[in-house]
């Protein structure tokens, strides 16, 4: 028995300011398209089962284009896998916060899918041999994850966070209200465990798996993308499980749009000049070019009269050739100028140097910048002569 196990498609997903030529969030539209691109695979693929892990929209009240969407492309599914039993459970993004509030996902039960969202339910397929305990966000802490005794297979599928796994920066902005202990998972006691709510594609024990989202959707898409980076991951997708041989599968989606994080400049020492020039060179360096993509550049280091002086007009340009172009600009660390009080590293010579020269007040003739320079460039070389040795003294 094959099963394909999804999560956190976040339909309805807006980002930035472009619109399509039909007045959709482009992102929203890149999103919906990847989510297209996915049921395609899934078909193709031809499980038993579907497992989708909650977070199908991105809101509690998606838009109706967003609906009609999930909707045109669930029922597409249904049709071409009519054998197929399908499960979609509630996530965070999922569900009211008043318990009197209906939700949208029951919407899909009219297609033959099966929906958990307001209480954990155990749905049990006799001719399968197959018992699946679905457990929605909302009860995730309060629930005994047990299996059936009688099913040959038991998947657990739930939305929540394992102990202990959670990036900083993830649990930080989407931390979920109770952490699943792995003593509560149990995850030796089932054949397959289905996770949903991170974002990005993770084992936690050998049959316990987030699939990650099916898109870049969360609050910090370059944690997600440095994340996969790290674990040598292509990208997004999905997980294909056999549960009778164990045999496990992650198959990539095609990204919707590309996400480039461009190597990131150091201002130290630079003049204004000298800095729009590294710029330059580096957005022209991208593979490809950075049009129509969303891209980030991190300057370090950057002090606040050099980020004044920078050419706005070409930064303004980037702007308008990517779907979104990130200037991140970040301050130089503060320095600790006395033994104690100040948080911070203590500075060098030549950031101590550095300060005093362009707090100095100098004729409007002079370029601040230019001089600044020169003196550190003084400073090096008294540095330099220092550590040469001596000469030797004829006795």
């Amino acid at each position: 028995m094959r099963l394909v196990h999804l999560s956190d498609l976040h339909l309805g997903y807006r980002q930035y300011q472009r619109l399509t030529p039909g007045g959709i969030n482009q992102r929203e539209a890149d999103v919906a398209r990847t989510f297209t691109s996915a049921i395609q695979r899934i078909i193709a693929l031809a499980p038993d089962v579907v497992l989708i892990a909650g977070d199908v929209f991105h809101n509690v009240r998606p838009t109706n284009q967003a609906i009609l969407h999930a909707f045109l492309q669930f029922r597409h599914l249904m049709r071409s896998l009519p054998d197929a039993i399908v499960i979609v459970i509630a996530g965070n993004h999922d569900t009211p916060r008043s318990a009197d509030t209906g939700g949208i996902l029951q919407l899909f039960s009219s297609l033959g899918i099966f929906v958990v969202d307001r209480e954990p339910q155990r749905l049990s397929f006799r001719d399968r041999n197959l018992s699946v305990l679905g457990v929605p966000d909302v009860h995730v802490g309060r629930t005994a994850f047990a299996p059936d005794p009688s099913a040959r297979h038991n998947v657990l599928l739930l939305h929540g966070e394992v102990e202990g796994m959670l990036p900083a920066h993830v649990a930080a902005t989407d931390r979920a209200a109770v952490a699943i202990t792995h003593e509560e998972l149990g995850a030796a006691r089932w054949s397959y465990v289905a996770l949903g709510h991170y974002h990005v594609y993770r084992e936690i024990a050998p049959n316990a798996y987030y699939a990650g989202s099916i898109d870049y959707t969360s609050a910090n898409t370059w944690g997600e993308l440095y994340e996969e980076r790290i674990a040598g991951l292509p990208g997004k997708g999905i997980i294909e499980r056999d549960l009778e041989s164990g045999v496990h599968t992650f198959h990539p989606l095609p990204g919707s749009r590309p996400l480039v994080d461009l190597p990131p400049i150091s201002a130290r020492d630079l003049t204004a000049a000298d800095l729009n020039e590294r710029i330059r060179q580096t957005v022209d360096g991208c593979l490809g070019g950075i049009d129509e993509k969303i891209v980030r550049l991190v300057i370090r280091e950057l002090p606040r009269h050099i980020a004044r002086e920078l050419d706005h007009k070409q930064v303004r340009e980037y702007k308008r050739r990517a779907l979104n172009f990130q200037l991140d600009m970040r301050r130089p660390e503060a320095l600790r100028l006395h033994a104690s009080g100040a948080p911070g590293r203590r500075p060098s010579l030549a950031d101590f140097v550095r300060d005093k020269l362009q707090s100095r007040n100098i004729g409007a003739d002079i370029d601040k910048e230019a001089f600044v320079k020169r003196g550190l460039e003084y400073l090096r070389e008294a540095e330099q002569t220092a550590v040469m040795p001596a000469p030797m003294l004829e006795g």
